[in-house]
Parts: C-alpha cells; sequence; structure tokens
C-alpha cells in the first residue's frame, strides 16, 4: 500500500496551486502532518487518515488543523463523515494558503483524470446568508447549485456563517449529499473557530469537492475478522456494536444518543443557569433534574427523536446511527446542553429555536453557548443593561414560578438577539478580537470583572475556550489543547499530579485516533487495534507510536497555559470537589486535604491544584527523544 501522502497546497489569493508528498519517515496522518503544514506554511489544513474509505467504520472523519483565532495556538478540529468524499479526490490533504482578494468559493473536483480541476470563483457571501435557508444552509444551496452539474457523483460542500467574519468563533459546517438530495445532518468542525480562520485569513467562504478517483482502500473483511477474533474473540461489526451502544440505543435507559445518555444519568450534577446550580443543594438539583429534564426535555426528545427512530449517520456507513434528529433539527448533548439549560431553556421547541439560529449564523455551539449564557448572567445581575447588549428583555431565570415552555421560550428568543446583536456588533459588544480581550476592556471601565462569571480555560494572551459540559476537574485542565476530549473527564476525585498525567495519556489516546481520521465514537477498540493495524498493513507499529508521543510533546511544548482567571472557574472546580464528599461521599484522604485548603483560601489552593495538575502533564509529556 502508498507509503507517502499527498498534499494539495492551494494558494487563495491566486487559484495556483501544487502537489508535495510526505513520507512516512515523519509524519503518518493529517495532525502530525497538519501541524508541520501549519508550522511552514501558516496554512490551515483539511485531511483524511490513511484509512479513509476503508472497511473500518468511524474511518471518514475529515481532520482540520491551524493555528485556531479563539484559542490563539495549534488547535485540531474535526467533522464526521466529510472524509468519505474527499477520499475520492486522491489527496490526503488540502493546505490552504494566501488570501482570495473577496470571499469566494474553492472549487475541487477529479473527474476521470489525474489532475484536480482547482477554482477560486468570488460569490456575494453576505447577500447569499441573508437569502433562502439563510446563513449556512443558504451557502450549502448556493454552492450546490453553482457547482452540483459538474460532478458525476455527489459533492460534498464546507461551509462558513456570519460569525466567521464578526467573531473568533465561527465554524466550519457540513452535510452529506445523497442523490442530489441535501440532508439535515449537520456535521461541524466547531471548535477552535477554524470557520473563522478560513473566511478571515485566507477569504474563503465554503469549499465544494468530489471526484471519481477509486484508490485501493482496504477492505479485507476476513483478515479484519481475523484480527478481532484474535483480540476480542468478535467479529468487527459485533465489536462495533457492543462499543457503540451508547450512541445508538442504550436499552437499560431506554434511550440513545450523546443528548438521550448523558441526561438520562446526569441527577445531581445538572449544569443550568450559567453554572450557577454548583452552588444549590444536591437536592435542589435533582429537583431541577427530575421535573425539567427529565419530565420534560429528554422526555420530548425520547418521545419524537428516539421512539420515531429518527436518527441517520455522518455520511459514512456506520452502526452507531449517532446522529438524532426531529425533523431538521440534529440533538447532540453538548449544543443542546449550552443552548439548553445552561441558557434557562429546557423545552424541545425553544432549544429548537436557539440552535437553528446559532448554527444558521455559523458558530461554533458550545462557544456560542457559553458566551450567551455569560451574557444572561450579567443581564440578570444587573451588571450590564440590555442597552448596553443590543437587545430589550432580560431573561426569566427565576424559578419561583418557571414557565417551563414560556419561559423556555423567552430565554431562547432573548438568545437569538442575543445573535444578532454580537453579529452587528449593537450596543458595547465587540467580539472580533474574542470575549476574553472583549471582557478586560469593560472590566475595566466597569470597576468589576465581567468574567468572573464566565467558565472558560485561558490560553496564551487572549485565547479562550468554553469547556465541554461535564461537571469535573479535567475539563478545566492547563492542556495544550482544550474544548476536545484530549483530557479526563472522569466524575471520580483524582488527585492533581495525577489528573494531569492520566490527562496526558487520553491525549495520546485520541491522537492515535485522530492522526489516522478515525471517530472516537469508535475508541473501544480503535485505541488498541489501530496501531495493530498499522503494524499489519504498514510495518509501523512501533513508528507509529513512537510518532504519537513525538506529537503530543510537540503540542505541549507549545503550551501556553494561564491560571482560571474566572472565579466561577474556582467555585466550579470547589463544589465539585465538596460533592464527591458530601454526596458520593468519597473516602480519601487526599480529598479531606483539598477541602480544607480550599476553606482556608479558595484562590491558592485552585492555584496550587492547577500547578500539580500541570506538572503532571508535563511530567508524561516532555520532550520525547
Amino acid at each position: 500500500m502508498t507509503q507517502f501522502q499527498r498534499v494539495l497546497l492551494v494558494d487563495a489569493a491566486s487559484g495556483f496551486y501544487r502537489m508535495k508528498k510526505y513520507g512516512f519517515d515523519r509524519y503518518f496522518g493529517p495532525v502530525d502532518l497538519g501541524i508541520h503544514m501549519t508550522e511552514e506554511y501558516r496554512s490551515l489544513n483539511f485531511g483524511v487518515g490513511l484509512f479513509a474509505g476503508s472497511i473500518f467504520p468511524g474511518s471518514n472523519r475529515l481532520m482540520v488543523t491551524g493555528y485556531s483565532p479563539c484559542w490563539q495556538g495549534y488547535y485540531i478540529s474535526s467533522m464526521g463523515g466529510a472524509g468519505l468524499v474527499f477520499d475520492n479526490l486522491g489527496i490526503n490533504m488540502l493546505s490552504l494558503v494566501g488570501k482570495a482578494p473577496v470571499p469566494s468559493v474553492l472549487f475541487l473536483n477529479r473527474n476521470h483524470g489525474e489532475e484536480i480541476e482547482v477554482e477560486v470563483v468570488p460569490v456575494e457571501a453576505s447577500s447569499i446568508w441573508q437569502s433562502g435557508r439563510q446563513g449556512v444552509y443558504a451557502m450549502t444551496d448556493r454552492v450546490y447549485d453553482m457547482f452540483a452539474h459538474r460532478y458525476e457523483n455527489d459533492p460534498r460542500i464546507l461551509v462558513t456563517g456570519p460569525a466567521s467574519v464578526s467573531t473568533d468563533m465561527g465554524g466550519i459546517m457540513s452535510v452529506p449529499i445523497n442523490k442530489g438530495k441535501i440532508s439535515h445532518v449537520d456535521t461541524w468542525a466547531g471548535r477552535g473557530g477554524f470557520g473563522s480562520a478560513m473566511v478571515q485569513k485566507h477569504g474563503i467562504v465554503a469549499i465544494i469537492y468530489g471526484g471519481t478517483l477509486v484508490n485501493e482502500d482496504f477492505r479485507d473483511r476476513k483478515v479484519v475478522d481475523e484480527w478481532f477474533r484474535n483480540k476480542y474473540n468478535l467479529h468487527l461489526m459485533q465489536k462495533d456494536l457492543e462499543v457503540t451502544t451508547k450512541y445508538r440505543y442504550d436499552e437499560k435507559l431506554q434511550t440513545g444518543g450523546t443528548f438521550g445518555v448523558n441526561y438520562a444519568g446526569m441527577g445531581g450534577r445538572i449544569l443550568a443557569f450559567n453554572y450557577r446550580t454548583i452552588f444549590w443543594s444536591e437536592e435542589e438539583r435533582l429537583a431541577l433534574h427530575e421535573n425539567m429534564v427529565l419530565n420534560h426535555y429528554l422526555k420530548q426528545f425520547n418521545e419524537e427523536t428516539i421512539r420515531k427512530k429518527q436518527q441517520a449517520t455522518c455520511g459514512e456507513p456506520c452502526v452507531a446511527v449517532c446522529k438524532k434528529l426531529n425533523g431538521q433539527y440534529k440533538k447532540d448533548y453538548e449544543p443542546y446542553q449550552t443552548l439548553g439549560p445552561l441558557c434557562g431553556i429546557f423545552d424541545q421547541r425553544s432549544a429548537e429555536k436557539l440552535n437553528r439560529h446559532c448554527d444558521a449564523m455559523g458558530f461554533d455551539a458550545i462557544s456560542s453557548g457559553g458566551v450567551l449564557a455569560w451574557l444572561m448572567d450579567l443581564l440578570d445581575q444587573g451588571i450590564l443593561t440590555p442597552a448596553e447588549l443590543g437587545v430589550t428583555e432580560q431573561p426569566r431565570w427565576s424559578l419561583a414560578q418557571f414557565d417551563v415552555v414560556a419561559d423556555s421560550m423567552h430565554n431562547a428568543q432573548l438568545g437569538c438577539d442575543l445573535i444578532d446583536a454580537i453579529l452587528e456588533r449593537r450596543g458595547i459588544l465587540d467580539f472580533r478580537e474574542g470575549v476574553r480581550k472583549w471582557s478586560r476592556l469593560h472590566s475595566h471601565q466597569k470597576g468589576i470583572k465581567l468574567h468572573d462569571s464566565l467558565v472558560y480555560v485561558a490560553f496564551n494572551r487572549r485565547g479562550w475556550m468554553v469547556p465541554n459540559q461535564y461537571w469535573v476537574a479535567g475539563v478545566l485542565a492547563p492542556m495544550a489543547i482544550m474544548g476536545k476530549y484530549y483530557m479526563i473527564y472522569s466524575y471520580d476525585f483524582v488527585p492533581p499530579r495525577t489528573l494531569g498525567r492520566m490527562c496526558a495519556e487520553r491525549m495520546k489516546k485520541e491522537l492515535i485516533l485522530d492522526n489516522l481520521g478515525t471517530c472516537r465514537f469508535h475508541r473501544g477498540w480503535a485505541e488498541e487495534m489501530l496501531p495493530e493495524v498499522m503494524g499489519s498493513l504498514y510495518q509501523s507499529k512501533d513508528a507509529y507510536q513512537r510518532a504519537i508521543s513525538v506529537l503530543a510533546s510537540r503540542l505541549n511544548s507549545r503550551n501556553s497555559p494561564i491560571f482560571w482567571e474566572s472565579e466561577r472557574n474556582i467555585d466550579y472546580l470547589h463544589t465539585f470537589l465538596k460533592r464527591k464528599k458530601t454526596v458520593d461521599v468519597e473516602v480519601d484522604p487526599r480529598l479531606d486535604d483539598w477541602l480544607q485548603r480550599f476553606e482556608m483560601d479558595k484562590v491558592e489552593a485552585a492555584r496550587e491544584f492547577w500547578y500539580e495538575t500541570l506538572m503532571g502533564i508535563d511530567e508524561s509529556l516532555r520532550e520525547f527523544f
């Protein structure tokens, strides 16, 4: 099989392009090669793993690498299924350099030939975003209408929205297209703001690609089944069905997908009203979870989505069918959490309204949800006025007479208005340089730290990231890349030095998957088997594992973590530790010691916890030789 990777370098300023080849002596996949391309060319890179188009389920993720305008460092994002069509171009990676003089679409096609057609075509992006289905959906429709007739097979389209012009948290969206029909299954490379990088640094608002090239992808089922029988005493598909139960349907919980499974078992760990629930009693949290989530928000999801079996894949054959739908609305846990309970929304119609508007405008939903919840919190506390944020209403966050339908819809409409205010820079809102810098500027003017109620991980001078939505210490760890699952999100108490080491090891395992373009939903077998497969097919098991260690060390060498600037971050950790003692009744003298430190001085204790975690990370990821 091929022992090198092909990279198509495209200069968006001129449309000129060239091909480069890279052997396996140093780079094995879209992450380690993508980071190299970023260093060498300051490029934005889209790549697939060696097993794209192969028999392995989950092997068709499109990996995006580059310098994140949001995180302010190297970042890795990914999109499900979009690598399957990309593989038909006969390349492993597209690297964008230069900037188109006006907003443009990048057209890539390979029809029965050695050469890839490359065109940079100007478009009126603003008018397109305001037309038809609005935003990213309108851009998808327009680009398809412009170019679809030039493809023999269904192409795939990557699009951005207005958020990529006005903020640093614009995502990249794509949907599968089947027999000319554009589906409702949104897939996103959202985290890191690569949509903003694509538009602001390269002038590209959409990329359409496809082709007819048929690669020699590995498809020998007998060989694979033999590998899996030797390892697990199961066929590949049997093992894959076993490890993807959560994402498909869990019989024990009578629900499925990340939304269903996470909310079904959440209980007193619920996060709502911009994390204010961390200060509540366990009884109050359990009541909120039961009354508004189990008996309404989750109940609606189960009745409308699970029982009606409205589910799909990201565009590749996969037994997980993890995309849970209600008509045009796709339901994933983290977007429907940040743009749901975190904003005081517990009703599906309301969450659909806000999620749809956020998605259409092209935001990373998790980042924008964290920001909207924070802005609503500032309004509710009276720290900022509606006029200052370009809106006319206050949030309804009082539980005394909370109407789960009416008040959820009120909060959803306020969220939509805040999104429009951010895009139009109404009042004092201007997030072009990120919310962290904006908060510093206006905190000085107000004489109060606005970001004390924003939960975020700080990086470098103005980098920031809304964390994953789990009430655990690991989501705030000082890792080189956060907002993904390059950390431990265990609900157990783990001493910080050990937590750092565990996060470092988790990062390496995630990189095994990402560097081969494989979906983490299949990690139950992929982490163990993929290095074995690299050994069998490429005689590179040890070399690949060493490359992963080098890559992790390389990323960590550029780690510029900042101690938690927000008081709510500190409270987030402190209340997590207290809950471990009082609710989970954890018996560990080390936990008692940390709780005593927090009671004496929570800021100093938090600083020590943060630094101990960082030392554990560095001990595991120090320069690899």
